[in-house]
């Protein structure tokens, strides 16, 4: 596994600063919203996705979820298609992606895998959830089969 660059860790801050920018508005409004989180791109490792190439994969923490996120890992292009959904095949399993856009030319492939945050006590919490969370996906084993 190779590091990541300095280039990609910062489009990854870029990422979650986006979904600040465009969605905590909305999600204050939202039973589940935790005051303690902020948007965070955790856990990336560069994947060698079969059909797109070399992706970023990890983990968006939200104040009220937490995302699989795929990423290119050079430079974006252009959105796919939001309708378009791009099967994630990792060693626990296929995990099914949608493409959302963030703002102007800040997108990603993401499946919702915790949809409240409610209870998570502070941003190192998240983390470690976050982490143990991609532990899980990224590696072999029997639960797999697309459930995290």
């Amino acid at each position: 596994m190779h590091a990541l660059t300095p280039d990609q860790y910062a489009r990854l801050r870029e990422l979650a600063e986006a979904w600040t920018r465009t969605q905590l508005r909305d999600a204050k409004a939202s039973p589940v919203f935790n005051p303690r989180l902020a948007a965070d791109a955790l856990c990336f490792q560069q994947h060698d996705d079969p059909e797109l190439g070399e992706q970023l994969v990890g983990a968006l923490v939200t104040p009220v979820s937490l995302w699989l996120v795929m990423v290119p890992a050079g430079e974006p292009g252009e959105m796919p298609a939001t309708d378009a959904r791009h099967w994630l095949a990792v060693p626990s399993g296929d995990y099914p992606l949608e493409t959302a856009r963030l703002d102007e030319g800040r997108w990603c492939r993401r499946l919702v895998l915790l949809d409240d945050l409610s209870d998570v006590a502070s941003r190192q919490a998240a983390s470690r959830l976050a982490q143990q969370l991609m532990e899980r996906v990224m590696a072999a084993g029997e639960e797999g089969e697309g459930g995290a």
